[in-house]
């Protein structure tokens, strides 16, 4: 049976969608079947921090995301009495990612400019009102059978990606089960347009306050969300209610500044799948994992997923990398998520305590470590990758490499394009890296590195010799395994 494309990917949320661009773009023939007819027109996701909007750049649509994005300098975690246990500054400033460190986005604006860019790939294909019933896998590939407006349809793909939400069908039907992480809140979460952004706070917050902990946080252009958590005895009708609403919007003096978008009850979960590749199958974003949001990190891991496995299914597909690659998938990953979730959780149980002497002794802890200059001034970074497609043992392999900005704003990935990069201090003299000259210096500088082969998706491979390098990363390639 002929292919009818090498990557069919289910789910058409931002995940589904990035992936497929960034495989169009490598020339891998993908589909992506989602069963809603349009994109899903309410805010959900709030945060993109630097490290996914450079994920958004190689996708083509960064510039258009931030013209709707908004920034806040801190994230403030107050207690019952507005006084600050925890504070995070810079949010504001440009990351590492070469791009703002936090931006908070409204999803639909989001999810369109991703399908207009998907739109304009040709080998990539959106097929919205489908929705996958069962599918079969054999040694050469997965044929899926889909309801349609039109009737049934039958996909033959190389492999199957099920980046299809928290209650992933791909998932179920392929018997992946869950790792809880044990958080479980439920809350409500109210989302409003705003008419006078005077009246509102400028800062995200996390109101400590065990009578209602509390999260107020900036949105895209033109909104802003609160997020109440539901008290024991309460139920989601009553919490819904436009009087109980008002009531808790009350404190913040906002009537007459904001109208009310939507409201929802959301539980807040942390959970794991317990593998992300079963054959020819593999699981992206909220299929894979679940985070709560305190970390801002719930559509950001999905991204990464996209940006790891994209480059990797288009070396397979195309007959240039060992099927086996696709295994260092979850290993690379899953201990990036797991620190996020780990985080997220610390940050949850801080706002999410109701016990009035809890809380008193949880201040006088903060106070108490802010006193002694004990604090984080922000989120801990995430660990490098430790396992997989590295040289292990090579100094910074497995980090993050930075994307320099040149004077007129021009950013490094724009230049060397979307392949892995080969590096060495003798080419920091060439046109092509001149603009970036000094950032570039000042990190094989840091490393004390001669070279640095860097992966399609912005990690590094290893340094040391060029010649070495590119050896060890052919046979990594070729082998699916990591050239330590």
């Amino acid at each position: 049976m002929a292919f009818d494309c090498d990557v069919l990917v289910i789910g058409g949320g931002p995940t589904g969608v990035t992936l497929a661009i960034l495989l169009a773009q490598r020339g891998v023939k993908v589909m992506v079947a989602e069963k809603e007819a349009d994109i899903y027109p309410l805010p959900r996701a709030a945060h993109i921090d630097h490290e996914c909007m450079r994920i958004l750049q190689e996708a083509g649509v960064a510039d258009e995301v931030m013209k709707t994005s908004r920034r806040a300098s801190r994230y403030d975690f107050l207690n019952a009495r507005g006084e600050v246990l925890m504070q995070f500054e810079g949010a504001d400033r440009i990351g590492p990612g070469g791009w703002p460190a936090a931006n908070m986005i409204h999803q639909p604006s989001v999810e369109t400019a991703l399908r207009r860019s998907l739109a304009t790939q040709e080998t990539a294909s959106l097929r919205t009102q489908w929705e996958l019933k069962s599918f079969d896998e054999d040694s050469e590939g997965v044929t899926a059978h889909l309801a349609s407006p039109a009737g049934e349809r039958v996909v033959r793909a190389r492999y199957l990606v099920g980046a299809d939400g928290a209650r992933s069908p791909v998932r179920k039907a392929s018997s992946i089960a869950f790792e809880d992480l044990n958080f479980e809140e439920p809350w409500l979460v109210v989302d409003v347009f705003v008419d006078d952004y005077a009246r509102l706070p400028t800062a995200n917050l996390q109101i400590c306050n065990p009578e209602r902990p509390t999260t107020c946080v900036l949105m895209g252009a033109g909104r802003h969300r609160w997020e109440f958590m539901i008290l024991p005895g309460e139920t989601a009708e009553q919490v819904s209610d436009d009087a109980f609403v008002e009531k808790l919007l009350e404190p913040w003096k906002v009537k007459g500044a904001v109208r009310i978008e939507r409201k929802a009850v959301y539980t807040f979960r942390a959970r794991i799948a317990r593998e992300w590749r079963k054959g020819r199958v593999l699981l992206a974003g909220d299929a894979a994992h679940q985070t709560p949001p305190f970390a801002g990190q719930g559509m950001c891991s999905g991204l990464r997923d996209a940006a790891n496995l994209a480059w990797k299914l288009a070396a397979v597909t195309s007959g240039n990398a060992d099927d086996r690659i696709l295994d260092t998938y979850q290993p690379e990953r899953e201990p990036n998520v797991r620190a996020t979730i780990a985080m997220a959780i610390m940050m949850g149980r801080m706002v999410c305590t109701t016990s009035k002497w809890s809380a008193l002794l949880r201040d006088m802890k903060f106070k108490l470590g802010r006193l002694l200059g004990k604090l984080p001034a922000g989120p801990p970074a995430y660990p490098p990758i430790s396992e997989g497609l590295i040289a292990s043992g090579s100094a910074a392999a497995g980090s993050y490499f930075p994307q320099a900005i040149a004077a007129n704003g021009a950013r490094l990935d724009a230049y060397l394009g979307r392949d892995y990069w080969l590096l060495s201090r003798g080419d920091l003299a060439e046109e092509s890296v001149a603009p970036f000259a000094d950032q570039l210096a000042a990190w094989f500088d840091k490393t004390g590195a001669e070279a640095v082969l860097i992966r399609p998706d912005r990690y590094v491979f290893g340094t040391g010799h060029p010649e070495t390098l590119k050896q060890s990363w052919d046979r990594a390639i070729s082998h699916g395994r990591g050239g330590g």
